[in-house]
């Protein structure tokens, strides 16, 4: 049994899902593992991982705006607002979805069906870099 690590740092632009399935897929292939379980997992508390449609960018934008409309900004309960009025729904954002995903890898590759993807799922307005660790481990 093998295991193996690597950091993926991701650029985002602001709220909204960047698709990291690429990334994830060519280190899988890299590493040469051809059955075992994959884990991401997101270091921060203000973006989250998912996956999700792959196909229509429909659906990362119908995301975006169920997430605005169930945690919005500057909503007066929050007292966690020392960086901004999308810090504390950033949080909640997060914590509603997921820090770490477990993806079987089968025959070299991610057993995802047809139309998955993995998006880092940004919650904050601004720009962020973020790291997301893979651990790798079977043979």
């Amino acid at each position: 049994m093998r295991q193996i690590s690597h950091q993926l740092n991701i650029q985002t632009r602001g709220k909204g899902l960047y698709a990291i399935t690429r990334a994830v897929l060519s280190w899988v292939g890299e590493v040469g593992i051809r059955q075992g379980l994959l884990t991401l997992v997101i270091q921060h508390t203000s973006a989250s991982l998912v996956i999700q449609e792959n196909a229509d960018p429909d659906v990362k934008t119908d995301l975006e705006k169920f997430f605005s409309r169930l945690v919005p900004e500057g909503d007066s309960i929050y007292d966690h607002t020392t960086e901004g009025p999308d810090d504390m729904p950033a949080h909640v954002r997060s914590a509603l979805t997921q820090s770490s995903l477990s993806i079987p890898v089968l025959d070299g590759s991610l057993a995802l069906g047809i139309w998955q993807g993995i998006y880092v799922f940004e919650h904050r307005t601004g720009a962020q870099q973020r790291n997301v660790i893979l651990h790798l481990i079977g043979e």
